[in-house]
């Protein structure tokens, strides 16, 4: 494998790592404001308030509206899924753990992936669904069982 895709796969890695302290940090914000909704507004402002400066050090150019007119209807559901996922993260990670919370996440991640691919949707390139990917896919569902089997009320055996 390439440096270059293996230093990609990191990063993804460091990034996907962030996300459980998310998860308890607004779950927590959620709490102490009485409702997830506030957590979740809340969380979208501190992002907000942190990305301008960002921008405005980076000397980000403002978009074209015209641009932003002759885009798909359809761009605009990442604002809508960053709201489902925050508020979902802010009333099922506390139920769950961390973990429980994380692994049921990536496993419907990898299964609306699988489905993205096959079709090509929201402009990402159009890969086949294989026998391994189908199998990747069990395996992770799989892992999502075996991890959350005390919460689902069965105890895994406690050995020979």
């Amino acid at each position: 494998m390439q440096t270059n895709a293996l230093l990609l796969m990191f990063a993804a890695i460091m990034t996907g790592a962030v996300v459980p302290f998310q998860a308890g940090a607004n779950a927590a914000l959620g709490r102490a404001l009485g409702h997830p909704l506030w957590g979740t507004l809340v969380s979208l402002c501190v992002s907000f308030a942190f990305v301008v400066p960002v921008m405005l050090l980076a000397k980000v150019q403002a978009p074209t509206l015209s641009n932003l007119v002759q885009a798909p209807r359809w761009i605009w559901i990442g604002g809508l899924v960053g709201v489902a996922y925050i508020t979902g993260a802010l009333m099922l990670a506390p139920k769950l753990g961390a973990a429980g919370f994380i692994m049921a996440v990536i496993a419907g991640q990898m299964l609306a992936s699988i489905i993205i691919d096959q079709w090509g949707l929201v402009s990402l390139p159009q890969q086949t669904v294989s026998w391994s990917r189908v199998t990747g896919l069990g395996l992770i569902f799989l892992g999502l069982i075996v991890m959350q089997l005390p919460a689902l009320g069965l105890k895994p055996s406690a050995g020979p």
